[in-house]
């Protein structure tokens, strides 16, 4: 079956950077869309960042400029670049993928990003 398990939160202080990881397993990675949401307490999950099979990314525009996702189909792997960390950044973050040929959503369980002013 299909698996994203996410690595990489963590606590900073506001200026600083995180980078999260998300390995999928259970099928070829090169046929999802990728992308990582996040959810902040009381808050509705909402997308970050996405980047499409051929590597185009879009980005929610709160973290235009600080934030870069990427992907390495060779790693089976999606990243999430955090720098200039902010508080309001805090949330758990969420591993997305979309198989484009069967349309199913798969999530991974969540790393918790805490940024402290």
């Amino acid at each position: 079956q299909v698996q994203l398990v996410e690595s990489g939160g963590g606590s900073v202080q506001a200026g600083g950077s995180l980078r999260l990881s998300c390995v999928v397993s259970g099928s070829i990675f090169s046929i999802f869309a990728m992308g990582w949401y996040r959810q902040a307490p009381g808050k509705q999950r909402e997308v970050v960042a996405d980047v499409t099979r051929g590597g185009t990314t879009i980005y929610e525009d709160s973290v235009k400029g600080r934030f870069t996702i990427s992907r390495d189909n060779a790693k089976n792997t999606v990243y999430l670049q955090m720098n200039s960390l902010k508080p309001e950044d805090t949330a758990v973050y969420y591993c997305n993928g979309k198989n484009l040929i069967t349309g199913r959503n798969y999530w991974g369980q969540g790393t918790q990003v805490t940024v402290s002013s």
